[in-house]
């Protein structure tokens, strides 16, 4: 009897913890899709790649195909246009900023911005 051979797993075995353990061995590159199944003993095909779109960091949520890749001309004016709609956000929120300012004779700016700054270690 071989003592190295792993115990098939059922489904209720796989906790959260087990999951996240999976889905970080992979996103590291330790393992890919099939060898986590044979190491752990996960029956089902689909089942690590669920857990890296339930659970995953990096972009699992969809595979490239033909139908929906874009060409980089597409792509830079689809980011074009996010930077567009970024640019109006920045500009709402220093608007509201510069409101509750007036509004309640603060300076909101100059009091949190430089101790935000120094928490993320910004330049000010």
């Amino acid at each position: 009897m071989n003592k190295h051979r792993r115990k098939k797993r059922t489904q209720r075995d796989y906790g959260l913890a087990f999951k996240l353990q999976v889905v970080g061995e992979i996103e590291r590159g330790e393992l890919n899709f099939d060898q986590a199944n044979r190491k752990y003993g996960i029956q089902g095909n689909t089942t690590v790649s669920n857990w890296m779109k339930k659970f995953g960091s990096l972009a699992w949520k969809e595979k490239p195909t033909v139908s929906n890749k874009k060409t980089p001309e597409q792509r830079i004016k689809e980011l074009e246009q996010l930077l567009v709609r970024e640019k109006e956000k920045v500009h709402v929120l220093n608007t509201a900023i510069d409101i509750a300012d007036q509004t309640l004779n603060t300076n909101i700016r100059k009091k949190y911005l430089p101790e935000l700054l120094k928490r993320q270690n910004l330049p000010q």
